[in-house]
């Protein structure tokens, strides 16, 4: 076969990669997260306004959020891939789910990245799902860059923001921006690097590029700015402490640079995109499962991250997102499958940009391909060109939820029993079952309960087959063996079901249930799962 002419002329993929940076928005829900992606996308190029209006209600369809159901409740129910181009650098951002019954979908996508932005509220500060997602960014060794979000609103002070995220996170914060005036009078910054004063006038609405106008510090001074001397003042402060950049110390995970930002009005975003063009690490080699590197440069290798169906109604297709980690990977390529050792051939490959999508024959480490019709692959599977790898699984959380769902209308069963096969495959919620309760009814375990809404709403309006529901008494589940699973069922208010990936769970009440039979049926396998 003759060499395709789109993908014969591939670039070194070190130094493709050197030009990447891979990242994600991680955030507590409505600290302007969409909105803030919008801002990127606008900044960049890739849409030409704003999909944000002022406030939820009358939210636009912004490229992030295109499900219906985001749309509809104004918040991020599932992660999204959109690839940007800054100053001549590729950037690959992955928006993540803004609420935390969704945490096992935004753990899968920080798996995918090498860099996080954390978005706090000006007036909110660090909120709970912020600290749960920054903990699982230290744990993976992903440094980030922080924004303090709608410093155009009442808010807190700039310092008292800055003492928090020293108190709470562990990083030293070492801001490259400075507000000038109070949180709620929002017209400029000062940039601490070069000391220019840049203010800003935003357009009518937030739905164009803001207006920028930049004064040398001698010019600021004799412009008589409100605020401007005490921002000074505050920045020297800062200086004072050693609270300035160092580019080691942010990869390593010890500072956090900090920039302030009014993401609805598109204030100070330039200087994000800037800062992850200067300071995101670009992709480095991944350990695979036994801990060797595997180099950029050895043949393709890349994980999936991701399963979605439904982007597109018009077609109905299943893509699955893989992060490219060594190599070229060309359109037409077959790689191999780790976990079955068969062949795959990857001959309708996109990159997304949300919902919509370009077709691409060349992709690079760092890069997110969506791979269409992808059935053979499941959540966490590895792909590769010889030499063989195998990278690191994705653990599944915890639930914490339980229910039954059958189809409310028994001649939908079909379409029921082939929705929920497509939901499980791609994790929106974990699928059990058990020879006790048949093949055909399946207990549904979540993080959250808002997991539940997802697959009621796809079910009804994407498969046609409105659920039934029926919630079960338990709130812990354990892993145990074919060993103890026996005497478990036996217990009362025990369950024992298995789950899609082969792993038996034993459902409880409680944790003073586990207790209670760990104390009085001792030997039996019951081992905790991967805690939200």
């Amino acid at each position: 076969m003759p060499p395709d002419p789109h993908t014969e002329n591939a670039a070194d993929p070190a130094q493709e990669a050197a030009r990447r940076r891979t990242f994600a928005i991680i955030s507590h829900p409505d600290a302007g997260k969409s909105t803030l992606t919008e801002s990127l996308a606008l900044h960049c190029g890739a849409v030409q306004e704003a999909g944000h209006i002022h406030g939820k209600g009358d939210r636009g369809s912004t490229v992030s959020d295109w499900m219906s159901m985001e749309q509809e409740r104004g918040i991020s129910v599932t992660s999204a891939s959109m690839q940007l181009e800054h100053r001549g650098t590729i950037l690959n951002l992955l928006d993540t789910p803004g609420h935390a019954d969704f945490s096992e979908d935004t753990y899968r996508v920080l798996a995918a990245v090498d860099a996080a932005v954390m978005l706090v509220d000006a007036a909110k500060g660090l909120e709970p799902q912020t600290m749960k997602l920054f903990a699982v960014c230290r744990h993976r060794g992903i440094p980030i860059i922080t924004v303090i979000n709608k410093w155009d609103r009442p808010g807190r002070e700039a310092l008292e923001l800055m003492d928090e995220i020293r108190e709470q996170t562990g990083l030293e914060p070492t801001p490259l921006t400075w507000p000038v005036g109070i949180a709620g009078e929002f017209g400029g910054f000062l940039d601490r690097r070069s000391g220019e004063l840049v203010t800003v006038e935003p357009s009518a609405g937030g739905r164009h590029l803001a207006r920028e106008q930049i004064r040398t510090p001698d010019e600021a001074a004799g412009a008589d700015v409100d605020g401007w001397e005490q921002s000074v003042e505050e920045s020297e402060l800062l200086s004072a402490s050693g609270a300035d950049l160092d580019r080691e110390t942010f990869q390593e995970g010890i500072t956090s640079p900090v920039l302030f930002a009014a993401a609805v009005r598109h204030i100070g975003v330039p200087r994000i995109l800037d800062a992850l063009v200067e300071l995101a690490p670009s992709p480095a080699p991944r350990p695979d499962v036994a801990g060797r590197d595997r180099a950029l440069d050895e043949p393709f290798s890349a994980f999936t991250f991701k399963v979605q169906a439904g982007m597109d109604p018009a077609h109905r297709d299943r893509l699955a997102f893989i992060r490219v980690c060594s190599g070229v990977f060309r359109r037409g390529m077959t790689a191999t499958t780790a976990r079955t050792g068969k062949p795959f051939a990857m001959k309708y490959a996109h990159l997304s940009f949300g919902r919509d999508r370009d077709l691409t024959d060349l992709a690079y480490p760092g890069d997110v391909v969506g791979l269409v019709n992808a059935s053979a692959l499941t959540i966490g599977d590895t792909l590769y060109e010889a030499p063989p790898v195998e990278f690191p699984g994705l653990p599944r959380f915890a639930p914490e939820h339980f229910a039954v769902a059958t189809p409310a209308d028994r001649g939908r069963t079909k379409q029921f029993r082939r929705g929920m096969e497509q939901l499980e495959s791609e994790g929106v919620v974990q699928v059990l079952r058990s020879e006790r309760r048949g093949e055909e009814i399946p207990v549904l375990a979540a993080v959250g309960t808002m997991q539940f809404d997802v697959v009621e709403h796809r079910l009804t309006h994407e498969f046609r087959s409105a659920p039934r529901w029926e919630t079960l008494p338990y709130g812990i589940a354990r892993r145990t063996d074919e060993e103890s699973a026996a005497a478990l069922e036996a217990i009362g208010g025990v369950e024992v079901l298995r789950r899609g990936d082969g792993e038996l769970l034993a459902l409880f009440r409680d944790r003073w249930h586990v207790r209670g039979v760990e104390r009085t049926r001792e030997g039996l396998t019951l081992e905790p799962l991967v805690a939200a």
